[in-house]
């Protein structure tokens, strides 16, 4: 049964509202004992299974000469994802979506380099006014005194570098366009897994840790494999029908969420320029939406 379009902009929300808290139920994965990386291959694993059903029944198999595009997609978005669950993990939650919403800047240059899409005056504009964000909100002076525009700790890093996945993600989606929905998002989960299976060799910590997780711990896995699955299905159903600078507002809901449940659930405050610096890497964000790309 197909889903009405009018209900896409709530899609939308109910996506944007998962990110926003999704970062709580991995922290208590954490003090369970499983690192973010085994927590993101059993809760992305579990949705493999009913994803490779669904894109069996669109047709998954890719286009000639798209998979070039499908493999990049796969490793892009699986380090977006597990990226920012370690940085969630141990960092400031609000920092760490506010380096993660420098992804425009990183789309103009992905898009000028590996589709030979040019943004324009207004492309440089945005780079600007991203980078200028970054600096208030990394660089100002406090109390401490100034310090350099960089992220601050590894969970930042973490945050910045799935920022710049995540771009890599959207033109490789671009580029792979005749690529099924239903193939691209197994793929998004195959890729995943994959990144998760290569941070856990790194880390060197004991697949063991699963062994003592008790039942409330499962339910929290499967809870959270759940509510991804649900997300991937209402971002793609609210994409679809949704007008894309509309939906670039709606998805800055997570923002919102993100806020308020890290002051609530952890306590966790951000400074004026914090504030600042974040409020002109969301301005970006949707000016990045005015783009008129155009080859060069």
């Amino acid at each position: 049964m197909s889903v009405s379009p009018r209900l896409a902009p709530f899609s939308l929300l109910l996506a944007a509202s998962i990110w926003g808290l999704v970062w709580y139920p991995f922290r208590l994965l954490e003090a369970a004992g499983l690192s973010g990386s085994l927590a993101s291959l059993l809760t992305y694993g579990l949705g493999i299974p009913p994803l490779l059903f669904w894109a069996r029944l669109g047709g998954w198999r890719a286009p000639s000469g798209q998979w070039g595009w499908l493999l990049t997609l796969a490793l892009s978005a699986g380090w977006t994802n597990v990226a920012y669950v370690l940085a969630v993990i141990d960092g400031q939650v609000m920092r760490v979506m506010l380096l993660f919403y420098l992804a425009p800047l990183w789309t103009v240059l992905f898009a000028r380099l590996l589709l030979g899409e040019r943004a324009g005056p207004w492309g440089w504009a945005i780079i600007a006014l991203a980078l200028a964000g970054a600096y208030v909100m990394l660089g100002w002076p406090r109390e401490a005194g100034w310090q350099w525009p960089l992220p601050a700790n590894h969970a930042e890093w973490l945050g910045l570098s799935a920022g710049v996945a995540f771009a890599l993600t959207n033109v490789s989606s671009r580029g792979g366009r005749q690529i099924p929905i239903q193939t691209r998002s197994l793929w998004t989960f195959i890729g995943v897994g994959a990144v998760a299976l290569a941070c856990m060799g790194m880390e060197g910590r004991p697949v063991a840790a699963m062994a003592y997780l008790d039942v409330a711990n499962w339910g929290i896995v499967v809870g959270v494999s759940l509510v991804l699955l649900l997300a991937t299905f209402a971002i793609q159903h609210g994409l679809a029908w949704t007008a894309a600078n509309r939906a670039i507002v709606i998805m800055l809901f997570e923002l919102v969420v993100a806020a308020l449940s890290s002051q609530w659930l952890a306590g966790e405050h951000m400074d004026a320029p914090e504030w600042i610096g974040g409020g002109m890497i969301v301005a970006a964000t949707l000016f990045s939406m005015k783009l008129k790309l155009r080859h060069a």
